[in-house]
């Protein structure tokens, strides 16, 4: 397990094994592909960030992927692959992620995009690009790049 802090200040664990903190997790994390590009979402609030949200009662996580990468991107997944999971604690508590990576097949145009302004396409190194404004804070922790070195 690797130990660190987000920019919040919060307590990150990430492990690359499943149920990892004992019980599954309530959200997950994907990160995406398209025709050789990375797939993010535009978070009106946090900025460029891969998609992924809270589990919804009775959904299973690979169904909350596949739901949550269609709202924020109008991605259909073809493949979805584990990478691991990380729990956040701060001061009000804590939560744990589901980190997928998955491969689209399609990508469709929607009228709403729910709480993104649709999907954002980088490519090359996202790494190099990850510390400028427009970027999420969750995109500039260590989950990112070393659930990036996984997928490699």
């Amino acid at each position: 397990m690797k130990h660190f802090n987000d920019l919040n200040g919060a307590e990150v664990t990430l492990s690359f094994q499943k149920n990892a903190f004992g019980h599954e997790p309530d959200h997950v994390l994907v990160i995406c592909k398209y025709n050789e590009k990375w797939v993010l979402t535009d978070h009106k609030k946090r900025g460029w960030e891969f998609p992924g949200g809270k589990r919804e009662k009775g959904e299973t996580l690979e169904q909350a992927a596949n739901r949550e990468v269609m709202e924020e991107t109008g991605g259909k997944i073809e493949t979805l692959h584990f990478i691991g999971e990380y729990e956040v604690r701060d001061g009000q508590g804590s939560f744990r992620k589901r980190i997928y990576y998955a491969e689209l097949k399609e990508l469709l145009t929607q009228q709403s995009y729910f709480e993104t302004n649709g999907p954002i396409f980088v490519e090359g190194d996202l790494l190099s690009e990850v510390s400028k404004n427009h970027y999420s804070f969750i995109m500039k922790d260590e989950v990112i790049r070393l659930s990036l070195e996984y997928i490699k």
